[in-house]
Formats: structure tokens, sequence, C-alpha cells
């Protein structure tokens, strides 16, 4: 019971921001935007080094001074594979009327504005997955308090990226409801892919250390591609540099204190 509530409170984070269309009338400031963007950001950047990286290497200790390699291996291929689904995946970003990905004839601005959000869940569900495997089946690396901290690091982050993703769609002339509806289903990947971890947890242990790198390299590829830079264009750049700041010791406190 404990591991589903912990899978599932990500998605109460982007449920909560998606509702953000109800009470909010005006779209979002831009300069909240951007702080909540690199927020966002230092969340993921402090959740891959502390919740993921260094349990990884803890766990490879066996390999002595080689106990780097799987850590370093998952970040590449991590890194790898976002860039393929990057290339692969049709979406459009706010504030860019240039698609993304492959052709996408016939594809509505809303929906590739939800997939490219579902892009940037897919390595967080992930991760939560592979966090909570972890710790159900490895000794002292990762902890159940530590998977929780981890979850409860991107519910948070996951608050601004619910509201960013809803509330632009009401000025596309989506009613709030749909709009409510398009930023909770993009956030629905991420239990289910944290589901489908854990089901195959047994069979994943002894890859766990380039796993949980893996799933590092890919949330970090997502923030220095596409979230950092959308905090840091236009004035006022240093509000997201400062939200960085807020987000990553947010998130390193959380790991430290609830491990």
């Amino acid at each position: 019971m404990n591991i589903l509530i912990g899978i599932l409170i990500p998605l109460l984070g982007t449920t909560l921001g998606a509702a953000c269309v109800f009470i909010m009338k005006k779209e979002m400031n831009q300069l909240v935007n951007k702080g909540l963007l690199g927020f966002a950001s230092g969340v993921m950047i402090a959740a891959s080094v502390w919740s993921l990286i260094i349990p990884a290497i803890d766990m490879s200790d066996g390999m002595g001074k080689l106990a780097f390699l799987p850590a370093a291996i998952g970040v590449l291929v991590g890194i790898a594979f976002m860039l393929i689904l990057d290339k692969i995946i049709p979406h459009l970003h706010l504030d860019n009327d240039k698609p993304e990905g492959l052709k996408s004839e016939g594809i509505k601005k809303t929906t590739m504005l939800v997939l490219a959000v579902v892009l940037h869940n897919i390595p967080e569900g992930m991760a939560v997955g592979i966090v909570f495997a972890g710790a159900m089946n490895s000794e002292n690396a990762i902890t159940i308090a530590g998977a929780f901290a981890l979850s409860i690091g991107i519910a948070i982050q996951n608050f601004p990226e619910g509201a960013i993703i809803s509330m632009p769609l009401v000025g596309e002339g989506i009613s709030k409801g749909k709009a409510f509806s398009y930023g909770f289903l993009s956030g629905i990947v991420e239990p289910i892919g944290a589901i489908l971890t854990i089901l195959f947890s047994t069979a994943l242990t002894p890859i766990m250390p380039y796993l949980l790198s893996f799933a590092a390299g890919a949330m970090i590829y997502v923030v220095v591609e596409e979230l950092i830079p959308e905090s840091s264009s236009g004035e006022h750049s240093d509000i997201g540099t400062i939200g960085f700041a807020i987000g990553f010791v947010v998130m390193m406190v959380l790991d430290v204190a609830l491990s």
C-alpha cells in the first residue's frame, strides 16, 4: 500500500497544478513561469544526483575503482534514449510554433502540447518506479524513505508543470474542464511507468545501478534540453536561476532528511 501511495504522489502534484485553471483567471505571469521552470530544473537535477546516481555508484562498490562505470554508462544511455524520443515523438513546446519530432500533419496543436509534457514525464515515472523497485530489492543503497523523498520531490516540480500545460490551453479556446483533463492525463504516464517497472523489479535487480543512472540521464536531458532554456530565455533570466537554486536545495534536503 505504501508503494502504491508513493508512485501516485507525483500524479497528485500534476493534478493540483492542472487545477490552477479553475482558480486563476489569467495566464501565468512570465516571471512566475520562469521561476517555476527553474525550480523544477533544480529538483530534477538534485534528484538525479542524490536519489539515482549516488545510489547507483553505492550499489557498484564491488567493482572497486570502476564503481563509477554502471552510473556513467546508464547516464549516457538515458540521455541518448531521450534524444531519440525527442526526434521521433511529434510535440510542440509553449511559445513555439514549430513542432519537433517526426512530421505531425493532422495532429492538433493541443495534442502536441500535451505530448511535449508527456515526453518530460516519461523519465520521471521511470525514476520513481526504479527507485521503489530498488528499495524493495536492495539492502542498503536505497530506502523506502529515500524513494518517498524522490516521489515527493518530483510531485513538487510536477505542480508547476501541470499549471504550465493546462493554463495556456484555455488561451487556445479550450474549456477549463478539458484543459484540466489534458493536464491530468499528461501525468498518467508516470504511475503507469512506475508500476510496470515494479512489476518487473525482480528481473531488473541485477542491472539496477544501470537503470537508476539511466533514469538520471533521461531527467538531465529534459532539464538541459528544455527546462533551463525556457526558464532563461528573454528578460529576467535570473529568476529562473534563483528558482533552480531553491529547487535544488529543497530536493537535496528532502533526500537527506527522509533517507
